[in-house]
Order: C-alpha cells, then sequence, then structure tokens
C-alpha cells in the first residue's frame, strides 16, 4: 500500500469537491458579519470614548441571531419575485442578505458614533438581522445541497 492508498487520504478527498470548498467560503463568509458586530463594535465605540453601559446594551444587537427562528419560516416560504426565478429561492435570499450586509457594513463605516449613535445603532441592527438571515438561508441551502 502506498501513501497515497491510505485510508484517511480518501477520507481527506471529499474536502477537495467544488460544492464542499464552496459550503466552506460561504461558512467563513456567514461568520464575519457576526464577529464584526459583536466583537469589532465594540473595541470600536470604546476607542471613540461611548460609555461602557452603552456599549454593554449595544451587545444586545446580537440577539438577533437568537431569535432567528422567528423569521425563518418567513425565509423559508416567501419567494423573491425577481430573484427567485432566476437564482432559485436560497441564493435570492442568499445574495438580498448579502446585498443588506455590505450596504449595512457602508453605512456603519461612514457614521460616527460619537456625532450620532443611533445611526451606528442602525446600521450594526441592520448587519445582524440581515447576517442572520443569511444564516437561515445558508443553513437551508446546504441541506438541499447534500
Amino acid at each position: 500500500m502506498t501513501a497515497l492508498d491510505h485510508p484517511w487520504l480518501a477520507a481527506l478527498k471529499v474536502y477537495a469537491h467544488p460544492r464542499v470548498v464552496g459550503m466552506l467560503f460561504l461558512g467563513f463568509s456567514a461568520g464575519l458579519p457576526l464577529l464584526l458586530v459583536l466583537g469589532t463594535l465594540s473595541f470600536w465605540l470604546s476607542e471613540a470614548g461611548i460609555a461602557r453601559a452603552t456599549i454593554g446594551h449595544l451587545s444586545w444587537v446580537g440577539l438577533a441571531y437568537g431569535f432567528k427562528f422567528l423569521w425563518s419560516p418567513l425565509v423559508d416560504r416567501l419567494t423573491l419575485p425577481l430573484l427567485t426565478k432566476t437564482l432559485g429561492k436560497r441564493r435570492a435570499w442568499l445574495l438580498l442578505s448579502q446585498v443588506c450586509i455590505a450596504l449595512a457594513l457602508l453605512g456603519m463605516a461612514n457614521t460616527d458614533p460619537v456625532v450620532n449613535l443611533t445611526h451606528t445603532v442602525f446600521f450594526a441592527l441592520a448587519v445582524a438581522f440581515a447576517s442572520a438571515t443569511q444564516d437561515i438561508a445558508l443553513d437551508a441551502y446546504r441541506i438541499e445541497a447534500v
């Protein structure tokens, strides 16, 4: 038996399949907004001189991930008129949520929490909600793809 015929190498070949590699990148991209909303936002606000109590209250933005089960049936059943016809239901929701995440991140990047904390909070909520929606669509896409 050569080194290339080893059973564990055959098992690792599964991870080289293009569909699995695609899922790996989708999973990675789904985790980034969560990191930005929960970790980086707190650091950014503390560097801006926002009070710790306010930063603590803003950590509640992450609850969108905990309550995503409330709107997951909507994402599962609702079709997006133009996008669903061209991409399919799961990919349409993925695209819409990723566009919303990008727009909300741009909004966050262009706000100053010292000048207008309300706008920063609004955009952080939008990122969290869109990212949780992306998680819902991605989980459904993974289930259907497998």
